[in-house]
């Protein structure tokens, strides 16, 4: 199977686009009103020609956003990029240097 071009999943996701709005039974016009943004970015985006913004704008105004819960789910952090986050774990512990109790010293002669 030949993975899409860039410009051939943007045209897909603009096909995609204008079936929602159909099944909405809404009008470009409409749309464009739902979303502010007007009836050429409407038109665009259903071509495959939108700014992600206006796109989004445009899912926003069709009640869609959970599609985009799906369309990229949040990425958990690989385990190596987690290693470098945790930076070096101690091995042992100081001790107690310089903390001793100070009662039991006795004082300096000099």
């Amino acid at each position: 199977m030949n993975p899409l071009s860039p410009a051939a999943w943007a045209e897909e996701l603009g096909d995609r686009l204008k079936q929602a709005r159909l099944n909405a039974n809404i009008t470009q016009a409409e749309l464009a009103k739902r979303a502010g943004v007007s009836r050429k970015i409407v038109l665009n985006a259903e071509k495959g020609q939108a700014q992600l913004e206006n796109f989004i704008a445009l899912l926003v105004a069709l009640d869609l956003t959970d599609q985009l819960k799906n369309f990229l789910p949040p990425q958990p952090i690989s385990p190596l990029q987690l290693r470098k986050l945790q930076g070096k774990q101690r091995v042992r512990a100081s001790g107690g240097r310089g903390q001793g109790d100070d009662k039991s010293e006795e004082p300096s002669v000099w």
